[in-house]
């Protein structure tokens, strides 16, 4: 079987993404309560009892709310780094088997190879995260990598690196500067934490980003945690309007607090 990939949710409701291979099958993120990570499941055709672990990139409730309601599945492992970890236990009422890693730790999970890197964002210890499965020389079940890259403020090379050479680009277009700065629902403070180098990727910064690494092994790319006040479908089709021209993949825009269609590889 191929890799595939579906985002669940994205926004600020909630971030969660299931990724099946062969072997396993994982959630990224789990930034919705039990109730509403099975419905999310069941339309996807899976269910909680079958996965196999999930990847935290951070602490926030939109990105791991979900947790509280994974101890009745002791068979999901949790994968943090030690801050992440911390942060989130914390909240729980619960002991988790943690399963830790080091940021930067490149690892073997089942048929899944799994390396994360620092993102800069306003969380204890943030992180992006690169997936691989299959093998370079084998024509039924080649090597496949996938790079979530979602909550940051701006993109040091190190994530440049990380991106450049996988298929499938998941990657944020938070907001539009310009209903930013118009927003009347967020005072100043939150404004400038948004849109700050520790905050979220702006439809710009996603631009100059994709347009840095223009990576022509690229087959997909999903723009995802859209602002449900602060962004638009038309304002990421204008930051889009280059990239399109120039970059051969498909571009598949998240809608803020929905999913998206399978991804097949």
């Amino acid at each position: 079987m191929a890799m595939r990939f579906k985002i669940l949710g994205s926004g600020s409701a909630g971030n969660c993404a299931v990724l099946r291979t062969d072997e396993t099958r994982v959630l990224i993120d789990a930034g919705f309560a039990q109730r509403k990570l099975r419905q999310l499941l069941h339309e996807a055709g899976e269910a909680l009892e079958r996965i196999d672990a999930v990847f935290l990139t951070h602490e926030h409730g939109d990105h791991a709310a979900g947790i509280e309601g994974l101890k009745k599945f002791p068979q999901i492992k949790v994968f943090a780094n030690a801050a992440t970890a911390r942060a989130v236990q914390t909240k729980l009422d619960h002991p988790i088997a943690w399963q830790m890693f080091e940021t930067g730790a490149r690892f073997q999970f089942r048929d899944l190879e799994v390396e994360s890197f620092h993102v800069p964002h306003d969380a204890q210890e943030p992180v992006g995260f690169t997936f691989a499965s299959g093998h370079e020389a084998d024509p039924i079940t080649p090597r496949q990598r996938l790079a979530w890259l979602t909550d940051l403020g701006h993109a040091p090379q190190h994530i440049h690196e990380r991106i450049r050479d996988v298929d499938v680009v998941v990657v944020e277009s938070n907001h539009c500067p310009r209903l930013l700065e118009a927003d009347l629902k967020r005072p100043w403070p939150t404004k400038q934490r948004i849109a700050g180098r520790h905050g979220h990727l702006s439809n710009d910064r996603m631009r100059e980003l994709l347009e840095a690494v223009a990576s022509p092994r690229w087959k997909h790319v999903f723009l995802t945690h859209l602002s449900r006040d602060c962004n638009s479908h038309e304002a990421i089709e204008r930051a889009l309007a280059d990239l399109r021209t120039r970059l051969p993949c498909r571009f598949h825009i998240v809608a803020s607090g929905g999913g998206s269609p399978e991804c097949e590889l």
